[in-house]
């Protein structure tokens, strides 16, 4: 099993390779993380929005968020979320009192349907905001999830 995985992690990096020489991708999208990491390193939403290039965000009814009101284990709390909000661009996860509150950033591509679920981490008790940008503008939608068990280092 290990060395199927060794060997697959060395085919691919030598795909990825030999598709950036070949010029089918550019180096940028390689390092696709690094334009993003003051995003991944703000503290709290205020900044966060800046580092996304925003100046502020408003509350809408548009962000559906589908999440349980108590998780049992903050290791893996699901989410779910759709976006009702027209040319949704970008959707970003905030679990707010994490040390990195910023838990995903989904881009959305044009003429994609803005809904999706995933896991995240939660350190407490707190408000996880679903943060969507679209048409150049930030608006969140906001729900409480209580953590019984703690998720990040608890």
């Amino acid at each position: 099993m290990e060395q199927g995985r060794r060997r697959f992690l060395r085919s691919s990096g030598g795909l990825i390779g030999a598709l950036v020489a070949a010029g089918f991708i550019g180096i940028d999208e390689v390092r696709a993380e690094a334009w993003n990491a003051a995003a991944f390193e703000s503290k709290d939403l205020d900044q966060l929005i800046r580092n996304l290039g925003g100046s502020g965000a408003k509350a809408t009814d548009a962000i559906e968020i589908v999440a349980p009101d108590i998780a049992e284990n903050g290791a893996v709390v699901p989410i779910g979320v759709a976006s009702k909000v027209e040319a949704t661009e970008a959707i970003a996860i905030v679990v707010e009192r994490n040390p990195n509150p910023l838990a995903a950033l989904f881009t959305i591509p044009p003429g994609t349907l803005p809904a999706l679920q995933t896991r995240v981490k939660m350190a407490e008790t707190c408000n996880v905001v679903v943060l969507i940008k679209a048409a150049g503008e930030f608006q969140y939608a906001a729900k409480e999830i209580k953590v019984t068990i703690g998720g990040c280092g608890g």
